[in-house]
């Protein structure tokens, strides 16, 4: 499959820089209950600028750039330990349908821009029927050039084994944290149990579903046969009207079960269709949630 270049505006960046990741939970060992704060001050490390937003903290502010070049920039100091943020991106033949691979990598970018900018310990990790290595994220926003090249280089190929996943995830001993998992959780394996897995060990959740118009109304009439993408399995059957409708209520009781499981477990869900621009998403549904503020 040829490279597919991942294109983020400069205008949407700019905006991503006023948002911040949050997370619910309290973790131990490391700095905070929520996000870790980032001012000037002793045994603190200088790592970045971004541009200053409406209620930051003007003891942060550089006046002596301010002075030179009339505008305002926040300096930003890391605090160690922080809490690793682990972006799960599905990476399976599924997502290539309709445009959900697109739009998931770009999910993945923005999120992954606003983490950058506020110096945040993250980690994009594909997966398809094994866990990858991924790709470590952090150091400010010059670093977002390897991260897009990263994404611009990822195909979507494979089947999915999230039990498998989050079996090695788990088992590797990692240091608890909030996993953000991109997807359409479709197919035919349990998700919900192995969701309920990391939330179990101690993870924070935020389930972003990602989905096209087929996915949950099918356009489609009459006697079919159905080719699972993954699988490779064939199905006959006959759909009308009514099956159609019954198969979106199905679809929407699907989608309600991963927001229920999410939210009892102090975690987030967003479903977001590909009709919805990306920029929309972020600034809508995610903020809504309040993944992202």
């Amino acid at each position: 499959m040829a490279r597919q270049e991942l294109k983020i505006e400069k205008a949407f960046l700019e905006r991503l820089e006023r948002l911040t990741i949050h997370w619910q939970k309290s973790f131990p060992g490391v700095v905070g209950g929520h996000n870790a704060s980032r001012f000037s001050g002793p045994g603190q490390e200088f790592l970045d600028h971004r541009n200053f937003s409406s209620g930051d903290d003007l003891r942060a502010v550089n006046w002596r750039a301010y002075m030179r070049l009339e505008k305002m920039f926040l300096k930003l100091f890391t605090i160690e330990p922080r809490v690793p943020i682990r972006l799960f991106l599905d990476s399976s033949a599924s997502m290539n349908l309709g445009g959900k691979w697109d739009y998931a990598r770009r999910l993945a970018a923005a999120i992954t821009y606003v983490g950058l900018v506020r110096l945040d310990a993250m980690q994009l990790i594909p997966f398809r029927e094994s866990l990858e290595e991924g790709l470590a994220c952090g150091g400010g926003r010059h670093q977002f050039s390897p991260v897009a090249d990263y994404l611009s280089a990822l195909e979507a190929t494979g089947k999915t084994d999230f039990n498998r996943v989050v079996r090695e995830f788990l088992g590797g001993g990692r240091q608890k944290g909030l996993i953000i998992v991109i997807s359409d959780f479709l197919g035919e394996e349990d998700w919900m149990r192995p969701l309920q897995y990391l939330a179990d060990y101690g993870h924070e959740l935020t389930l972003i579903q990602v989905w096209n118009d087929e996915d949950r109304t099918p356009a489609a009439e009459g006697d079919l046969e159905i080719t699972e993408v993954e699988s490779g399995k064939q199905v006959k059957l006959t759909f009308d009207t009514s099956a159609r409708q019954q198969y979106t209520d199905a679809f929407d009781v699907y989608a309600e079960e991963l927001r229920r499981l999410a939210l009892r477990n102090q975690g987030r869900y967003s479903g977001l269709p590909t009709s919805t621009n990306v920029e929309d998403a972020v600034f809508g549904a995610l903020v809504a949630t309040q993944g992202l503020r």
